[in-house]
């Protein structure tokens, strides 16, 4: 598993690249010409989206209407089989045979309302990881009170968030020891999303440095990230590393869809084509990852 040893200094980024590929612009390897925690971060990665495409996990996403398509096609050119019902009736079954529960708070209607206590129940009965995102928590007080009961009744293994919505449910703006104290606190991973990912379990920090900034003009593609943390919390079992993962992966797709792209429109359909056929020859080259100190 992953040794995060102090010996890196924060803020110092290493790419994950061999040492006969040029780093990225901005990236600085050790004058050594090391990385060794950084390289074996980014093999773990690279082997568990292999192992999602091998196991093909059922996800089940109680998310928002206005991103379930999205989601779910996402889902499927990942390598995962969504599903996205929110019907009580059916809400516990689903969850039973699931992987892993994403727990998407965009759309509060009656029918998700009720479900979301048995989906909670569902699997704490049968131990399926939980990745929830508190979205727009920031603009809704009744949203982020259910956001913080839901974080009292069973803590999820992660939690995807943006900035603002860090700071409207843990009281902090989401410096790098806030993101870590409000990790601990809950025990849990939090990965915080925005111009770069900042992602801890409470002792350790890793950032992301991928992404595009036309992946803010499709509606749901944080949603849709936080489904595919799930679908590697499914086949990994290490939140730190799914979320890593997840987010590396979403980023480094989107940078290439982007460069193929001719609006927001045609970079949606191109994040599922890339991501569809993303290696991990690609994902050596491009993830951009930094790690702090322990």
């Amino acid at each position: 598993m992953l040794d995060f040893r102090p010996r890196w200094r924060r803020g110092s980024a290493v790419s994950a690249h061999p040492a006969n590929v040029p780093a990225p612009a901005g990236m600085h390897l050790p004058p050594n010409g090391g990385g060794e925690d950084v390289l074996r971060l980014m093999e773990e990665i690279v082997t568990i989206l292999q192992e999602l495409r091998h196991r093909k996990p059922r996800i089940h996403c109680l998310t928002n209407s206005v991103a379930q398509a999205f989601t779910a096609n996402l889902l499927l050119a990942a390598g995962a089989i969504p599903s996205m019902s929110a019907s009580p009736e059916e809400i516990g079954h689903f969850v039973h045979r699931a992987g892993a529960l994403l727990i998407n708070l965009g759309t509060l209607d009656a029918e998700r309302r009720a479900s979301l206590p048995l989906a909670l129940a569902a699997a704490s009965e049968l131990d399926v990881p939980i990745v929830l995102d508190p979205v727009f928590v920031d603009a809704s007080p009744p949203r982020l009170a259910l956001a913080r009961e839901i974080l009292e009744r069973r803590p999820p293994a992660v939690i995807r968030l943006n900035g603002r919505e860090f700071q409207a449910l843990s009281g902090h703006s989401p410096t790098p020891s806030h993101v870590r104290e409000f990790a601990q606190a809950k025990r849990c991973v939090v990965a915080v999303t925005g111009a770069s990912d900042a992602v801890s379990d409470g002792a350790r920090e890793i950032r992301v440095r991928n992404g595009h900034a036309f992946m803010a003009q499709v509606t749901g593609m944080g949603c849709a990230a936080g489904a595919l943390v799930a679908a590697l919390l499914a086949v990994s079992g290490n939140p730190l590393q799914a979320a890593v993962a997840g987010l590396s992966a979403i980023g480094v797709a989107g940078e290439i869809a982007a460069e193929r792209a001719q609006g927001p429109g045609s970079f949606a359909s191109g994040i599922l084509d890339t991501l569809h056929t993303l290696g991990g020859a690609t994902l050596r080259a491009r993830a951009r990852l930094e790690i702090g100190e322990a």
